[in-house]
């Protein structure tokens, strides 16, 4: 058992459950963070991918109780039914979007210098995103839940579940963020910032579990037994810390903006390019 291997799957995994609900890009942290650790090549690429499914287990186990009553009412309540049919018309889009350009872009863009650039733009979205949410709401209500369209995923309408859905295909750009897109998104369309981040967590269970199993398929013949451990030690420390993530950034979003994480986007992927540019580090796909 190679333990250097396990101590950057475990590394991995504690970057993938950090971020992948933060609007600061699962994906393109860990692009980065693989090539630091020269941690690189495709049976990592879909060691990358599988590792989600850890954040996802971690939405199932926090939500729980909701996703049971869901499942449970969904041939007598109107709200499960309305909650499942959500979920399922804002995964469709990406689907078809990943299975028709996903190969395309992992080969033009899964490099740390796009994401960097990525990172730097949707930083500035999301200012001008803050920035026009208090203008319209004040710095009364941070929420904006009085005046929110949307307060809660239940309030969501068929249009709005294809609109995000939409949205979300924005996140197969390396650096760009499922959840900060969906996020920021549904701000854009109304929501509140709870009712946007926990349709993210919910949105994500049967998007990111697909993808690690459509991935892990094709990647196959790169696979054997021997990585069962890495790819155990991956998604272990990607629930743990996923778990931790929710819980805090529900409560975080009840009283902030997000107006720290696109900061931190612009300077990070500013180190990058900066990096890239000088030649102080030499950065691998």
């Amino acid at each position: 058992m190679d333990l250097t291997l396990l101590l950057k799957a475990a590394i991995m995994g504690i970057v993938e459950g950090l971020t992948e609900f933060l609007p600061i890009s699962s994906t393109g942290h860990l692009i980065i963070t693989a090539s630091l650790l020269d941690f690189t090549g495709e049976r990592v690429k879909a060691f990358e991918i599988a590792i989600q499914s850890g954040a996802m287990l971690a939405v199932i186990w926090e939500y729980r109780a909701r996703l049971k009553a869901t499942v449970t009412g969904i041939s007598s309540d109107d709200v499960a039914r309305r909650f499942v049919r959500n979920v399922a018309i804002a995964f469709v889009p990406a689907v078809i979007a990943g299975l028709a350009f996903g190969s395309a872009i992992k080969a033009a863009l899964f490099h740390p210098v796009p994401v960097a650039v990525a990172l730097v733009v949707g930083g500035l979205i999301i200012l001008w995103v803050e920035a026009r949410h208090k203008r319209l709401y004040g710095e009364r209500d941070l929420q904006g839940a009085r005046h929110a369209r949307v307060e809660t995923v239940d309030d969501m309408t068929a249009m709005d579940a294809l609109k995000l859905g939409l949205i979300q295909c924005l996140a197969l750009i390396p650096g760009t963020s499922r959840s900060g897109a969906l996020i920021i998104g549904g701000m854009v369309l109304g929501f509140s910032r709870k009712a946007a981040a926990e349709f993210s967590f919910f949105l994500g269970v049967p998007t990111l579990i697909g993808a690690g199993v459509y991935s892990l398929y094709r990647q196959r013949a790169l696979l054997s037994l021997e990585d069962v451990p890495m790819f155990v030690v991956g998604i272990v420390f990607t629930f743990v810390s996923a778990l931790l993530c929710i819980r805090w950034l529900i409560r975080y979003v009840s009283t902030h903006d997000f107006t720290i994480f696109a900061w931190y986007r612009i300077v990070f992927g500013g180190i990058v390019l900066l990096t890239a540019w000088t030649g102080w580090v030499e950065w691998k796909a």
